[in-house]
Formats: structure tokens, sequence, C-alpha cells
């Protein structure tokens, strides 16, 4: 079974907003934990704009040894205020897995991944800390990359390939191209040796088609689709209705 694993960054955003602690980011992975949910997402950034060094040390503690643990995050950001970078983070709360992603202040989210070519070599020493910590490590990728040999080589896990355009696309009533294209891209990184995970725009909407059109997929990502979701649903019953989907 595709392994959910639920990006709590909205809460982070809603209790920022605001100040002070509420919404709790703890709280809300706890209850999506016990809808079932087999992960929890987090994606800190240097400008702490929702989830803060703080909330990923505090969310290490509350769910050690209940589910996964994915940080995800740019290994190239310098530390910054309070923000130590993504090593050094991975270091202190040792998560099951590192999700690598190119992204930078300038970006609302996560909008492309990485080239096999151009970043490969500058990625290689970071792969080798995140194994030597113990963290599972994966790649954010674009559906049509290639070249997943150069990954396995410096010791990478795992790729989730970003599903923006797939989502969008769905929504456009025009997803064939889009589906087949990141079903290629799963298929190129399993046959190099590497698992395929999901994420980006994900939602009980495309989510079924998307897992139907890709055998062994091991993991998916969802955030903001499910948060906005449970505002009228409940979180509890929408992380059970994802379940059922990824059954």
């Amino acid at each position: 079974m595709t392994l959910l694993s639920v990006n709590v960054n909205k809460i982070a955003v809603l209790r920022n907003s605001r100040g002070g602690a509420e919404p709790d980011v703890v709280q809300a992975a706890v209850t999506c934990i016990e809808a079932g949910c087999g992960g929890i997402t987090v994606h800190p950034r240097p400008d702490q704009r929702h989830i803060r060094p703080d909330d990923v040390r505090t969310l290490a503690a509350a769910i050690r040894g209940r589910v996964e643990y994915n940080i995800e995050g740019n290994p190239f950001a310098p530390a910054r205020g309070g923000y130590p970078g993504l090593i050094a983070l991975a270091r202190e709360v040792r998560p099951t897995q590192v999700t690598l992603v190119p992204d930078g202040d300038g970006q609302i989210t996560s909008d492309h991944g990485f080239d096999m070519e151009r970043d490969i070599e500058r990625l290689a020493p970071l792969v080798g800390q995140l194994r030597e910590i113990g963290c599972r490590v994966s790649l954010f990728v674009d559906a049509g990359t290639t070249q997943f040999e150069r990954a396995c080589a410096i010791g990478v896990d795992r790729v989730e390939i970003y599903t923006g355009p797939y989502a969008q696309a769905f929504e456009a009533g025009r997803v064939h191209e889009q589906l087949e294209l990141c079903a290629e891209t799963a298929r190129r990184a399993q046959q190099a040796g590497l698992a395929v995970n999901a994420g980006h725009d994900l939602s009980q909407v495309n989510l079924g088609t998307f897992k139907a059109a890709i055998p062994g997929l091991a993991e998916v990502s969802i955030g903001h689709a499910l948060m906005a979701e449970a505002l009228y649903e409940g979180l509890t019953r929408t992380v059970k209705q994802y379940l059922k989907i990824l059954a």
C-alpha cells in the first residue's frame, strides 16, 4: 500500500498569521496519525514563514516510533537566524527521510525539481552526509527527468515526482500527456533501482487516477489540498478518505 505522509505546513501558516500557539502543529499531526496516516511531512524554510526549526524538533519527539518523519528542504540554503540549515536539522532530529528540494525564498511553493546533469555533483557530498546520519534520501524531480543512474550512484534512495503540472492538466481535462510523462518517469526511476514518491497539488479528486498509473508508488506527500478539504469535512475524516483512495 502507498504510504500517506501528511504535510502539516499549512497548520503552521494559520498559526503564524495570528501569532501564539494555535492551531497546534503537534496536535494536528497526532490527529492525522490517529486517523491512520503513515507519515508526517514538514518543509522548513530559512525565512521561517510556516514550519520553524522548533516545530521540527517538537514534532520529532512527538511522533518518534509512531510513523515516518519526512523533512523537505533545500540543502544548499545556508543557515540564517534561527534556521540552522537542512543538514544540521536532520542531524539533530534524525528523520526517517529527507527530501531534497531546490526551492528559494522567492517561491510561494516548490515548483520544479533537480536537474540530474547540472546538480548531481553538488548534491553528492550532502547526500553522503544524510546517509551517514541514517536518513533515507529522496530527490524532488520533474516529470520527464532521466539519468536516474546518476542519482543512484551518489546514494539517493528515492525520487519524488513533482505533480503540480499533472494536477493542473487534470483540472483542465487534458490529463493524458502529463499522466504518461509521470508514469514513464516512475518506470525509469524504478528501473534504475529507485523507489518513487510523489507530491504537490494531489487531492482526493486526482489522486486515484495518478496512483492507478504508477505501479509500486511508495509514498505520497499531501498538505495543501488535504488541509483545505479538512476545513469542510474534518481532519480525521479527510485523512481516512485519502487512505481509502490509496488502498
